[in-house]
């Protein structure tokens, strides 16, 4: 066992009963069960926080669609607070208003974000973003079901603020003995949510004692994959086949995405595989998968042609099936766009992620929802609900570039 780092946690009351609500384990996989990633940021910086009426517009959008999870990403701003507070609000307004969280707590490593980052050492304030955390939890147990110890905060290509596995899986094992001491609820489950070679998924770099020991450490796995970007970084699944030349552009199109999907439950099967070669069978389920609607830069028409809001449905549809019939839940990336990630290129690909976006507007994979009556009545910063592009599905189209083809793939990467 190790000391508890902060000694000030107060204890939850002796023979306390569970909080109230599903918890964690009968969440996870549940037939039916839906979650989505969730920042509600409008502005081009995270100094705009989301107003509580606001972030009350967004959860009944999200209920609505049928979530029942959301997922943040740092407790250090207000966001994480004032949603809780929003959801007990909702509650007491409505007994039938269901929501949970996976809260996020951000971790990085000494330096982060400047010329110096140094991996194996950890920034100094990260212990008050796992304290604040504590706090949420204990306050809102009945909603907080999942602590995520860092986002992507393990992947070597996160070069400005990665840490070293052995820093999360030190915070897992102290909210794991905060479980054993009674401060935390004993069914909160603990993770961390990661890229999928993180995980040992991917090279052999990753396979080292600490990750392996965190693997045993968690509750469970929680892991991310993007196809969309490796249509740039790896684009072997991508294009057109030569066998395809012949086909109608939407069957290429269709066909892609398909390889796309299959693509992404490759990462998925090579982190279970992974995990079992340790001796280790516990749950494994899908922190973050998404597919950008618009990109400029390296997924555009220019690019690889991945981002539309057609080819966004498709990923979307397929995933979210697979999962449903997988047993695996997926928190999909993301509900709304934010266009704080990329403020300096409104057309940056990290700005338009959401399924809806920030005229109020549900993109393509959301209009049967619209057409079904789901948001009537609903709003988002007091506009309500319609459909991208008027509805018109001829005009979406003039927008969707059909991917290149293989030999072009293959041309532009040859060395």
């Amino acid at each position: 066992m190790i000391p508890l780092f902060n000694t000030g946690y107060a204890q939850l009351p002796a023979n306390s009963p569970a909080p109230e609500g599903k918890t964690a384990a009968q969440l996870l996989g549940s037939p039916g069960f839906k979650a989505i990633c969730y920042g509600g940021y409008r502005g081009t910086t995270t100094d705009q926080q989301p107003t509580v009426a606001q972030l009350k517009e967004d959860m009944k959008l999200l209920s609505a669609m049928g979530i029942t999870m959301v997922r943040t990403y740092k407790v250090y701003l207000e966001e994480a607070s004032n949603l809780l507070k929003t959801i007990r609000e909702l509650q007491q307004e409505d007994q039938n208003f269901e929501m949970y969280v996976m809260l996020g707590a951000w971790i990085d490593c000494k330096n982060a974000w400047t010329a110096n980052p140094v991996h194996d050492q950890e920034s100094p304030r990260n212990a008050s973003e796992i304290d604040q955390a504590v706090a949420l939890a204990q306050a809102y147990p009945d909603i907080v079901k999942i602590i995520a110890v860092g986002n992507e905060a393990m992947v070597k290509w996160a070069t400005g603020y990665y840490v070293e596995p052995g820093i999360i899986l030190k915070w897992v094992n102290h909210l794991q003995e905060l479980k054993s001491s009674g401060v935390l609820p004993a069914s909160l489950w603990i993770t961390t949510s990661d890229n999928f070679a993180s995980w040992g998924g991917g090279g052999s770099e990753y396979h080292v004692k600490a990750l392996n020991d965190l693997i045993g450490a968690v509750d469970y796995i929680s892991m991310h994959t993007y196809p969309m970007h490796d249509t740039h970084y790896n684009p072997a699944f991508w294009g057109v086949r030569e066998s395809e030349a012949g086909f109608p552009d939407q069957e290429k199109i269709n066909t892609a995405m398909l390889r796309a999907k299959n693509y992404a439950v490759i990462q998925y099967e090579s982190v279970v595989k992974y995990m079992k070669s340790l001796g280790v069978n516990k749950p494994v389920h899908i922190g973050e998968t998404g597919w950008a609607s618009v990109s400029t830069g390296f997924y555009g028409s220019k690019g690889s042609g991945a981002c539309d809001e057609f080819k966004q449905a498709a990923y979307y549809h397929q995933m979210m099936d697979w999962s449903a019939e997988n047993g695996v839940t997926l928190f999909f990336f993301e509900g709304f766009d934010e266009q704080w990630k990329d403020a300096a290129n409104p057309n940056g690909s990290e700005n338009h992620f959401g399924l809806i976006n920030l005229r109020s507007q549900a993109k393509y994979a959301l209009w049967d929802m619209v057409d079904k009556g789901v948001f009537d009545g609903l709003t988002r910063d007091g506009l309500p609900i319609s459909k991208t592009y008027g509805g018109d599905f001829n005009a979406l189209m003039r927008d969707v570039v059909v991917p290149p083809t293989e030999k072009e793939i293959n041309a532009k990467n040859k060395p």
